[in-house]
């Protein structure tokens, strides 16, 4: 399954931006493993000085965005893990700058933040793998919009590229 298989109607248009950034003739198994190696390789290249580091007041720091991204993963797997089971209920939104600031990434360690987010990528990855075509195309409402697993899986790839490319270009990891 690529990203040209899925419709509009899949996800709410907040996220086109990232859909967008999809490579279009990748699977989505693929888009996860290397969207892994991309992120394994800027910390590889980082220091535990530059987890502080904010390219300007009252922006995230760099720990911080790394924890955003972790938890943004776990938030969107419980999502497309809800709507694979049909889901009755639609799935509350959350305040991504309220996570951040309770995020508590400032006491976290580089190393704690590069395995946690390769476990959790792995997860998503196990998931994503035990679903069934049925599950993957199956519609929920999610944060008020509708949505398909298989949609959230590339946005969760999406939204991982646009803060690696924010990473590189405002902070220039």
């Amino acid at each position: 399954m690529n990203v040209e298989q899925i419709s509009a109607s899949e996800y709410n248009s907040f996220y086109e931006n990232y859909i967008k950034i999809i490579p279009k003739e990748t699977s989505l198994g693929i888009l996860f493993l290397d969207n892994l190696k991309e992120v394994s390789h800027l910390l590889e290249n980082l220091s535990e000085d530059q987890l502080s580091y904010r390219y300007e007041e009252g922006k995230w720091s760099v720990a911080e965005v790394l924890q955003h991204l972790i938890d943004v993963e776990r938030i969107f797997q419980f999502r497309a893990l809800s709507l694979a089971r049909k889901e009755v209920k639609s799935l509350p939104g959350f305040d991504h700058e309220e996570y951040a600031v309770n995020s508590g990434a400032e006491n976290r360690s580089l190393k704690s933040l590069k395995e946690e987010f390769e476990i959790v990528r792995k997860s998503t990855s196990f998931l994503f793998d035990s679903f069934t075509d049925n599950m993957l195309t199956t519609s929920g409402q999610m944060n008020g919009a509708s949505a398909t697993p298989r949609a959230i899986g590339f946005i969760i790839v999406g939204h991982t590229k646009h803060h690696l490319k924010i990473l590189q270009e405002r902070y220039k990891l």
